[in-house]
């Protein structure tokens, strides 16, 4: 689908109309607002609602309530998130609408800021994050690493394994990780000489569930927002030496990155693929984990890549 911001239709282009990702960004002359990424620029959306110009539309205009309108004039996606899958497709038509046609370019433009004038700030208030076990292959690399020899704990392939991690080092994307300190040892301390990345996806959870009630796993789509790219930053000496018996402490409690844009669901629909399939003999889901439809669509097809670029390499040319 062409847009008329036309960086929006390069073939390279990161930000084109069928992505659309969420962020919060501020400039030197604007407090921190929400946005949406297209092409070159972030679309403020505190500026359109304060114009009316997420109030009138052919496409779901009934579903573009008060709720909606004052969910994106916060400083925060939260309120947004809260809304449910309702509101977030019918914004995300509005916006469509707004940047393909061309009727609405002259009241739009006002309210574009380009994206090499505006600073990313974490996109949401992290009260509480999950850090999930989640890829066998992953989980063999940490064992090779932590266990050599040793099969996966019994209830690896049984059970989803995740710790709860130290939300309040949630960092945004480009902001400085000072090398951490740590025991390393009976009688070792000092810095960290085993710093290590992860390059994972992060899921927002939009309304989530009240306390004691749990969420369907037919039901899970509703509840996820959007996904992001994520960096575990992992101090390994420190972890191996702490981790047993109760797992992760000091060694990841430093520096988790996000990056500043959430891609939802709905701009990853065409991306949709079957679950992965286990290998024969490995144990079923348990049928609380297990639906046929997750088994038909559950996945997304996405490869993520990590580049490293050293202190000698930047020092080169």
């Amino acid at each position: 689908m062409p847009s008329w911001i036309e960086s929006a239709n390069l073939p390279a282009c990161d930000f084109p109309i069928e992505n659309l990702p969420y962020g919060v960004f501020k400039t030197e002359t604007a407090k921190p607002a929400i946005g949406v990424a297209i092409g070159d620029f972030i679309l403020d959306l505190r500026a359109c609602a304060e114009v009316g110009l997420l109030s009138a539309g052919s496409l779901n205009t009934a579903l573009v309530n008060d709720d909606l309108r004052d969910a994106c004039t916060a400083s925060i996606l939260n309120p947004l998130m809260s809304l449910g899958r309702a509101q977030w497709r019918a914004l995300r038509q509005r916006v469509i609408e707004l940047l393909a046609n061309k009727k609405y370019r002259d009241t739009v433009q006002p309210h574009l800021v380009r994206q090499s004038v505006a600073q990313m700030l974490l996109p949401a208030a992290i009260g509480n994050y999950s850090d999930f076990f989640a890829s066998i292959y992953h989980a063999e690399n940490v064992g090779r690493i932590f266990r050599p020899g040793a099969s996966f704990a019994p209830n690896y392939k049984y059970v989803p394994i995740a710790y709860h991690g130290r939300a309040s080092s949630i960092v945004i994307s480009g902001t400085p990780v000072r090398r951490p300190l740590g025991q390393v040892g009976a009688a070792g301390f000092g810095p960290c000489q085993a710093l290590d990345y992860e390059v994972e996806v992060g899921f927002f959870v939009g309304p989530g569930n009240a306390l004691g009630c749990s969420i369907s796993i037919d039901d899970a789509d509703s509840h996820i927002f959007g996904l992001c790219l994520l960096n575990d930053w992992s101090a390994r000496d420190v972890q191996r030496w702490e981790s047993t018996p109760l797992g992760p402490f000091l060694g990841k409690s430093f520096a988790t990155t996000l990056s500043p844009w959430i891609v939802t669901l709905e701009a990853l629909e065409p991306y949709r693929v079957p679950a992965m399939r286990r290998p024969q003999g490995d144990p079923a889901p348990l049928p609380y984990l297990c639906s046929e439809t997750d088994q038909q669509a559950g996945a997304v097809d996405i490869t993520v890549e990590a580049l490293l670029l050293t202190e000698r390499m930047r020092n080169v040319g």
